[in-house]
């Protein structure tokens, strides 16, 4: 007689997925361990009955009452009955290996040339439906692993991955030059399309990974279109690098001419004079240089800006400019020849009417005096002080 368990747990190890418990006899007081991160489902004729997450179970009637229809087992008391026990394990299984088993053919999308391209990377996967796994992929089996599981989408990858790497790569327009900084969106975009493949089968796709391209290095078209991609990029970053080098030239030489202008400018407080009187230096300097210097107006514009030099000699000199010019304007001036507005005949200087025809006369507009032309009215001459014709 077959013996009869009372305590089932599991006893397999972490890398693997489905584990059936090699007992297959139990009555209604057998003890269920379940396991945090697992699940346990009774088997019995190819179908998925009662199922249990963590904890500690005794098998009763009332525990099982999906198995109990199929078994008929009476309620009340200890009674004893056959099925299978299956483990799950829905912890994530990482680092599983995948790859291409042959090239993808398609046409590049920048360049429009036709490649062929393999691809190999990473995934990890869990278990997301316990019944359907069961039903879909187990069976019979006593284990499912790593290795059994990836053999069972092995087929998936082969076909379906191709298909998408093809569609991903012209959909987001990534040619073959620049696909390596492209491999994590990639990598998600490939995953999002093969989730519903592995769904269906009750496992989850939870990571993706394209870690490496294999792309057709020493095909002659290939390389040909590599030189040109690559020399396109060379001419562009040396064309970025002559025009930094000229920003950096340009900076250079602006903050030179600020040093420069600052050493100077330390130079004259040090020396003790101003822009303004270095250049008056340069102006007096070219006046005596002049062969007119002797005249006067000229050498008084030269001197009186050596006078905002500073110093002794320029006080003196610039006095002994002010006071020639004084000098010259306190000279009496010939006044100008007036002619009458109605006949044209000369005026006698300072005559209010015409000696020809009698007609009145408008105020003179300059001094009789020195000359000075008036801009308003006035009893005197506001630069020698004569007394205006027209006020006499």
């Amino acid at each position: 007689m077959t013996p009869i368990t009372s305590v089932i747990q599991y006893e397999g190890d972490n890398s693997t997925f489905v584990w059936k418990h090699p007992c297959e006899n139990f009555n209604t007081s057998s003890q269920l361990i379940v396991h945090e991160s697992q699940e346990a489902i009774l088997f019995l004729n190819g179908q998925a009955l009662d199922l249990f997450g963590p904890g500690r179970h005794t098998l009763e009637t009332e525990n099982i009452p999906i198995l109990r229809r199929f078994v008929n087992l009476p309620t009340g008391g200890v009674s004893a009955f056959h099925c299978e026990v299956y483990f799950i394990n829905k912890t994530e299984q990482m680092a599983i290996r995948w790859g291409t088993d042959s090239k993808v053919q398609y046409i590049d999308p920048t360049y429009h040339f036709p490649l062929s391209i393999g691809a190999s990377g990473e995934m990890s996967l869990c278990v997301d439906d316990s019944r359907k796994i069961l039903v879909k992929l187990v069976g019979t089996e006593h284990v499912l692993d790593r290795q059994t599981l990836t053999a069972y989408f092995r087929g998936i990858l082969l076909t379906k991955v191709k298909t998408y790497i093809a569609q991903t790569m012209r959909a987001n327009a990534i040619n073959i030059f620049e696909i390596d900084e492209s491999l994590e969106t990639f990598s998600a975009d490939i995953r999002q399309r093969l989730i519903p493949d592995f769904l269906d089968y009750g496992v989850q796709l939870k990571r993706f990974y394209i870690t490496t391209v294999v792309k057709p290095e020493g095909d002659a078209q290939y390389e040909k279109f590599k030189e040109l991609h690559f020399r396109q990029y060379a001419d562009i970053a040396e064309a970025k690098l002559r025009q930094q080098t000229d920003v950096i030239r340009a900076q250079t030489e602006a903050q030179k001419v600020i040093i420069d202008s600052q050493a100077q400018a330390a130079k004259r407080r040090q020396e003790g004079y101003t822009y303004q009187q270095e250049r008056g230096f340069d102006v007096a300097q070219d006046a005596a240089k002049n062969e007119g210097a002797g005249q006067f107006s000229n050498m008084g514009i030269g001197l009186g800006m050596m006078a905002g030099v500073g110093g002794t000699v320029g006080s003196m000199v610039g006095g002994a400019v002010s006071d020639a010019f004084a000098a010259l304007a306190m000279q009496p001036q010939e006044a100008a020849n007036r002619f009458c507005d109605q006949c044209g005949a000369e005026l006698t200087p300072g005559a209010a009417f015409c000696d020809a025809c009698g007609a009145p006369q408008a105020a003179p507009d300059t001094c009789t005096k020195c000359g000075f032309k008036f801009i308003k009215p006035g009893k005197f001459c506001p630069k020698c002080g004569a007394k205006r014709e027209s006020e006499a």
